[in-house]
Order: structure tokens, then sequence, then C-alpha cells
């Protein structure tokens, strides 16, 4: 359930929001634009039961939705309730809904401040970019508002992007030895290759994203061959025929930035069955192997 893609202030994720500065940027962004990210402290536990369950109701009517999938509006509303009562879990579907809801309508006003301003707001359930072209001080008497903010200013028109590892950040990923399929495997170092070349804006930081990246697989058992396979693997996806150096990098970028995204067909469990089949090597040496263990 999409409830908050009408107003197109909400993204899904780093690619989306990297779109919607690209866009920006282009007509916008100057010498002293100001880019600013904030982290709503707390929101799954701070919203209050009835003030998430009301905004639940308020986003509803907003829609103009009067049932869904055969749940009438109170019926939706009373189970919301109840699972707030016993403590929905973090990172569950209803939990997240009633977060976006609950800040859909606190950021309104700021949403229009910003907009007034033709200023970029884009938000992620509780993490909120915003670049602005205010000065310094009115920037500074709007934060005093807003909590947990940590501001940048731009010294260059020209702005630097980058993949951001968290200060708890640890390479936790798939060792290679693992008896989960090959494909699986495979996927890792594509995906990051593909987020390194979206996030990192300069050829310098896309080296740098890389080569942190190949360290940590290869540190769990991942063949160098297999990596590099991989990033020929996302030149064939996106058709890509120039050569990843410095010289070529921006427009290899632009080329995969402005592919289309591909939505992956969910899975209907109730209809679908996945079959391990016997024969698969690392399925028959299993239970020899745990045994030893």
């Amino acid at each position: 359930m999409s409830l908050l893609s009408v107003e197109g202030t909400t993204v899904t994720s780093g690619f989306e929001l990297l779109q919607k500065i690209e866009q920006w940027s282009s007509n916008n962004i100057e010498q002293e634009t100001l880019l600013c990210t904030m982290d709503v402290t707390d929101l799954y536990t701070m919203i209050p039961q009835v003030s998430g369950a009301l905004s639940l109701r308020k986003m509803l009517d907003y829609l103009n939705i009067k049932q869904i999938d055969g749940l009438k509006t109170e019926v939706i509303i009373r189970l919301a309730r109840f699972v707030m009562t016993n403590s929905g879990a973090m990172g569950c579907p209803l939990t997240l809904i009633i977060a976006n809801c609950y800040m859909f309508f606190f950021e309104q006003n700021i949403v229009k401040q910003i907009n007034n301003s033709f200023g970029l707001y884009v938000r992620f359930i509780d993490d909120i970019f915003i670049a602005i072209d205010w000065p310094k001080q009115r920037f500074l008497k709007q934060i005093d508002r807003w909590n947990a903010l940590d501001s940048n200013k731009i010294k260059m028109v020209r702005y630097l992007l980058f993949v951001y590892h968290k200060p708890s950040y640890q390479p936790y990923y798939l060792p290679f030895n693992s008896i989960h399929p090959l494909h699986m495997k495979k996927n890792i170092p594509f995906a990051m290759l593909l987020r390194a070349i979206r996030y990192c804006s300069t050829f310098k930081e896309y080296k740098k994203e890389r080569d942190q990246m190949k360290m940590a697989l290869l540190l769990k058992q991942y063949p160098s061959q297999l990596i590099d396979q991989q990033l020929n693997h996302v030149f064939y996806e996106y058709d890509i025929k120039l050569q990843m150096n410095i010289i070529h990098y921006h427009n290899i970028r632009q080329k995969i930035i402005n592919s289309p995204l591909q939505v992956k067909e969910p899975i209907d469990y109730g209809h679908k069955m996945f079959i391990h089949f016997t024969y698969c090597s690392n399925i028959r040496n299993f239970p020899k192997k745990f045994h030893n263990l």
C-alpha cells in the first residue's frame, strides 16, 4: 500500500534520492546552496498510540480510501490500534506506514516553506534531506525548531557524492564458502559495484569505494576474478562499451542513472514452491559437514 507517493517528497532508496538531486541541481544549485540532513530521534517509539492511529485515519481520508482488500477503514484503524497497543515490531509494514503517515502531516509546513524558496525536500521515513539557497543565519534560525540536524555548506557549485558508511559499519557479507546458491553470491558484488557507480559523483570516490568493497569481499573468500566478472556484468546489463576511467566515468555514471529501474515482481508464496534438488553437491554433502561440526 503506497500511501505517500502522491506528493513526490518521499523516496524508497538512495538511488531515488540521487535522481531527485540530479534533477533539482541542474537549475537550482548555487555556490551558496546549503545541504542538510535530519534524523527524527526515536520516531517509532515517540509516536503516541492515539496520534499514530489518528494519522493513519487522516491519511485514509486524505486519499479517499474507503476499504483495502475488502477491509473497511474502521476495521483497519481498530487493528492498527491493537497492534500499537501490543507493541508492533520496528520495521514491520504497519509500523512503517504509521510512521510515514505521522511524518507526512507533520512535515507539510516545512515542505511548503522549502518549495516556496525553490528548495529540495526529500524524506525516507525518518531521514530528511534538504537543499536550499538561504543565508546561513536564516537557515540556522529554522533548524533550531528541528531535532538531530547536520548541515553542510556547499563550497563549490558542483556537489560531491559518495557512499557514506556509519561509524558502526562492519563488512558483514555472506561468506563465499557458505551453502547458499552461487547466484546469490554473485549478486552481492554486482549490487555493491552498481551502488558505487550510482552514488559516487567522481572517479576518485568510486575507486575508493570499489577498493574497500573488493577488500571486504576478498576477506570473505570471494575470488578476485568473480568480482571483476561482476563489474563486466554491470557493463553488459547497461550496454556500456566505454572503458572505466576518469575520462569516461561521468558518461558511464549518467547512462546508469538515467536507465529505468527494474521493478522486481513479488513472489506469491501461496502459489509458488521452491524445491532444493538433492543432486546439488552442496545439499548432498551438507549432512556430513553438519555432523562433523
